[in-house]
């Protein structure tokens, strides 16, 4: 029986499930990007009430991602993630129903809080299912539901604001509206699909389970499993840190293009169109990357150049005229943030497991969930203050650079210290 046959069997039974639950996730993270195309005028938000609004999200998210990650980890991930699901798909749709400031903080900030377990749960979960040296192709293929989500959301959005005035209601509450309740209803089919692991799966032969359980004890070489030593373990801060940067420049880039394309001119509808464009370019580089990550089991150098391309993009918006340029450096932007994803999220997972990974998976979300509030934010009251985008696409990029530096300064550390995750000298396996 072929290893790597048994690996691509729970990959065809998980991987598209996993990615279904994320498309619905990001839809309903990132879709008041697009709201905003309409209600901030209804509302009368301004650029610095919306930033605020749309970054407050992570300030819950990152509240409740050691608690809700750990209580997935002892509950298992079919019951955790069906109530996180039936949650956040219930106060996505409530974000409909947003009249004030206050009411659009509140709920973007209970959102946060409902989403929180979700996505450290999905990584912790392929760690029961998958060897580190499928880990980061098989992580990027998961994750390329966020620009798939783009991609799709995108031109969907577009179509949803022509319901404006149906039932009285306008088309950014049809959007919040349509594209919340599915995740409700997706709870109930998580619920009948998802397994806790390979031993509880129905569809595995016995062989089959053994040698996964096998592959997985044979590489056994974690440092933590316990919660206590992974939450002061100083790696984990400074990966926290990485992903803060990343994160200021990611969600100031996701809740806002869908603006900074129509003040190029763009309808609402083709504002919908146009904002996948770079998501599709994304999306390849992402499955790509996390490939060659894998292929020559390098980490480090995989995250620090993926970083250092999208801070080359930010700094070529700020600079080009045309909108044509402008889109191709906002393209270039989700390149190096999609190719982030697959080789960064073997890192931590990589000397973790058990109540560890939950923690220690958590921990690390929520130090550079912050960051998602920062960013955000950032746009906006630059935006209100200089009338234009240019200033903040330079303070998008600095982060960037920064978190390129930590990731590096990182893989020295870990270099010196081989018997972790089979380290090599400049990357990690």
């Amino acid at each position: 029986m072929s290893e790597n046959r048994v690996f691509a069997k729970c990959a065809w039974r998980l991987i598209p499930f996993m990615m279904l639950l994320y498309v619905l996730n990001y839809f309903d993270r990132v879709n008041v990007g697009f709201a905003a195309l309409t209600m901030n005028r209804d509302l009368g938000f301004t650029p610095t009430i919306f930033g605020i609004g749309a970054g407050l999200f992570f300030f819950g998210y990152s509240l409740c991602q050691i608690p809700s990650s750990v209580l997935i980890e002892r509950i298992g991930a079919r019951r955790g993630v069906s109530c996180i699901l039936m949650t956040w798909g219930a106060l996505s749709a409530a974000c409909a129903f947003a009249q004030t400031p206050t009411s659009f903080y509140a709920l973007r900030f209970l959102l946060g809080v409902a989403e929180a377990g979700f996505f450290p749960g999905m990584v912790l979960y392929m760690t029961y299912w998958f060897p580190r040296s499928h880990r980061a192709r098989f992580t990027a293929i998961f994750m390329a539901a966020i620009p798939l989500s783009f991609v799709l959301g995108g031109p969907l959005s577009g179509f949803i604001f022509e319901m404006d005035g149906v039932a009285g209601l306008h088309g950014w509450q049809w959007l919040f509206l349509i594209e919340g309740l599915p995740a409700s209803i997706s709870g109930f089919a998580a619920w009948m699909y998802l397994r806790d692991g390979p031993a509880h799966a129905s569809w595995l032969t016995v062989e089959e389970k053994n040698a996964i359980a096998e592959r997985l004890a044979s590489e056994d070489t974690v440092e933590h499993r316990e919660l206590g030593p992974a939450l002061r373990d100083p790696r984990m801060y400074a990966i926290g840190l990485v992903l803060f940067g990343f994160n200021i420049g990611g969600y100031g880039y996701f809740l806002w293009l869908p603006q900074i394309v129509q003040g190029m001119g763009f309808s609402t509808r083709a504002t919908g169109f146009i904002t996948a464009l770079p998501f599709m370019a994304g999306m390849a580089a992402m499955v790509f990357w996390g490939r060659s990550s894998d292929i020559r089991g390098e980490r480090i150098w995989h995250v620090a150049i993926a970083l250092l391309v999208a801070a080359a993009g930010f700094a070529m918006a700020s600079l080009v005229q045309s909108n044509l340029l402008l889109l191709l450096a906002l393209s270039l932007v989700a390149v190096g943030m999609h190719a982030f994803y697959g080789p960064f999220w073997s890192l931590p997972a990589s000397f973790l497991k058990g109540p560890a990974a939950a923690g220690g998976l958590a921990l690390v979300n929520t130090i550079g969930a912050l960051g998602g509030f920062v960013g955000p934010s950032l746009i906006g009251v630059l935006r209100e203050q200089t009338g234009s985008y240019a200033a903040s696409m330079v303070v998008l990029a600095v982060p960037l650079v920064l978190s390129a530096v930590i990731v590096l300064a990182i893989g020295r550390v870990m270099a010196a210290r081989p018997r972790v995750a089979g380290v090599e000298a400049g990357g990690a396996a």
